[in-house]
């Protein structure tokens, strides 16, 4: 008896210290998974959309050794009636307005900071489009009704097997996609957990295989439609997007810090949501877009593009906001009006004919609510409107 007693207590040893090592080799894994889960909490959202380098892995956008491009200060001006009741209602975090290339105001709210590199969600969506229009003109993709397969071929067999790069631009691939941020099981809440696990988002975009509709036909706010776009630009460049982007974007425009993305397990960037800069380091790229693609006399991204990547082209419905290239046209928008957007209370807003730019960022756990994000377009308007 006595030496089965040992025996077995020799069996739980072992469970025991094979626990331990799993766990100190999973430490990274289960705490990534932890920060992933508690993301969004009341008490935490803050700190943690200025702190994404803490929940997930990353990659620097280094800003290179060139001076830093001047922000110059304009005069103040007081925002319309209603603001500081929007500020606070919409847990705004920072605000910046500029009128042609002056900041008019910026304040940063909720205890953040100038310092703090935000996350910006979707509008690193917006960015991969800027990028995506340098790349067109450089000759690296032929045209944007080649299918996505011709540069990405793992999705062949796929649910993006009859979709081009068009439709994916538009949001138009027809791709079965559960976008809903409250559904922990929705495909958005799944994705987010493999990039949180360290798994790769190539085999998680391959492995889609529903198709709710033929592509191009209806426009259907589908975020990996994002990363299958990151596909196709490495495949037809043999480069990373966080190279390109640096290169091409980040470095040209003399930013004050280093940017980041969050990545996957394999180290590739998150396109669709995963940019995190400084509110004035927004700014600079959304100056560069608001003139045409200029940023200190030299053409960044071609102009051609970004008239054509801001018409509303998807076929969304009638009534609704409208779609381009990844950039959002609101309803009634004046020509040169459009934005970037991304959850929670992300903005780039353009006015290019009053030269107007406003960059917000926030931690509003009611974006979701109906015409949320309506009050703040409109309230983005009535700021241009009072400058």
């Amino acid at each position: 008896m006595r030496t089965f007693f040992k025996w077995l207590l020799r069996i739980v040893l072992v469970f025991v210290l094979a626990a331990v090592v799993v766990g100190i080799w999973k430490r990274e894994e289960i705490q990534r998974l932890m920060a992933v889960n508690s993301l969004f909490s009341e008490d935490k959202i803050v700190h943690n959309f200025s702190h994404m380098n803490e929940a997930f892995l990353t990659i620097d956008l280094p800003r290179g050794d060139g001076p830093t491009s001047e922000l110059p200060y304009g005069s103040g001006f007081d925002l319309p009636e209603g603001t500081d009741q929007w500020i606070e209602d919409r847990a705004v975090t920072s605000l910046l307005v500029m009128q042609d290339g002056q900041i008019r105001f910026e304040e940063y709210y909720l205890g953040t900071g100038a310092d703090d590199r935000r996350i910006s969600w979707s509008v690193a969506k917006s960015y991969l489009s800027a990028l995506f229009g340098i790349l067109m003109e450089e000759g690296a993709i032929a045209s944007l009704d080649d299918p996505v397969t011709k540069y990405a071929p793992k999705l062949e067999g796929s649910a993006y097997q009859d979709a081009t790069i068009r439709n994916v631009l538009n949001m138009a691939s027809g791709v079965t996609f559960d976008e809903d941020y409250l559904d922990y099981n929705s495909d958005i809440n799944r994705m987010g957990r493999v990039v949180a696990l360290g798994g790769e988002l190539d085999d998680f975009a391959a492995s889609l295989e529903e198709s709710f509709t033929t592509p191009g036909e209806t426009w259907q706010y589908v975020s990996i439609d994002t990363h299958v776009i990151g596909m196709v630009i490495r495949g037809a460049t043999g480069r990373s997007v966080s190279e390109l982007m640096t290169e091409k974007i980040v470095q040209p425009l003399g930013l004050e810090r280093d940017g980041y993305y969050i990545t996957d397990g394999a180290g590739v960037a998150f396109v669709l949501g995963g940019l995190n800069f400084t509110t004035r380091d927004f700014a600079r790229f959304g100056q560069m877009i608001l003139q045409n693609g200029v940023h200190d006399g030299q053409q960044l991204v071609p102009a051609d593009w970004i008239a054509e990547s801001t018409q509303p082209s998807a076929p969304t419905a009638q009534g609704k906001i409208g779609y381009g290239y990844q950039w959002w046209i609101p309803l009634g928008a004046h020509e040169g009006e459009f934005l970037a957007r991304g959850v929670y209370g992300q903005y780039i807003y353009f006015d290019q004919p009053r030269g107007v730019l406003i960059v917000s960022t926030g931690a509003d756990r009611k974006f979701r609510e109906p015409g949320i994000n309506e009050q703040n377009i409109e309230m983005f308007r009535k700021i241009a409107q009072s400058l």
